[in-house]
């Protein structure tokens, strides 16, 4: 009788408590200090920004102007995620985007969440 309530249970115990799903439907897992935007099928920079951009706001409740860093070097390779800090530590050199005047791999979480796009795809939020 209770048997799908242990099993739903046991889903919720086993799947990782840092684990959030971003707005345009990529998984992120992590702490602040570290954080992988994790692989998705045909996944480019601009979603993995979003996705960082979107966990630092909704998820770790940090400010809109938190910097935002890449922390591996572009381009990421088929079937591996993207790692993302607050902390400079360890930044790539580039971010992934082609942004005129870029300096470093860094961008305000709110820069980064600009990069989703609505589920019709049509234009971005």
């Amino acid at each position: 009788m209770f048997r799908p309530a242990l099993i739903a249970l046991a889903v919720l115990v086993a799947s990782p408590a840092s684990a959030y799903l971003a707005r345009n439907g990529e998984r992120v897992e992590g702490t602040a200090a570290q954080f992988t935007v994790r692989a998705s099928p045909g996944q480019g920079a601009p979603q993995s920004w979003c996705a960082a951009g979107d966990f630092v706001i909704a998820r770790l409740g940090l400010s809109r102007l938190t910097p935002v860093w890449r922390l591996d070097e572009p381009p990421r390779r088929s079937g591996q995620g993207v790692r993302f800090s607050v902390n400079p530590e360890g930044a790539a050199s580039r971010s992934g985007l082609n942004r005129l005047g870029e300096r470093d791999a860094s961008m305000t979480a709110s820069a980064a969440q600009a990069l989703c796009w609505d589920s019709d795809r049509r234009r971005r939020r």
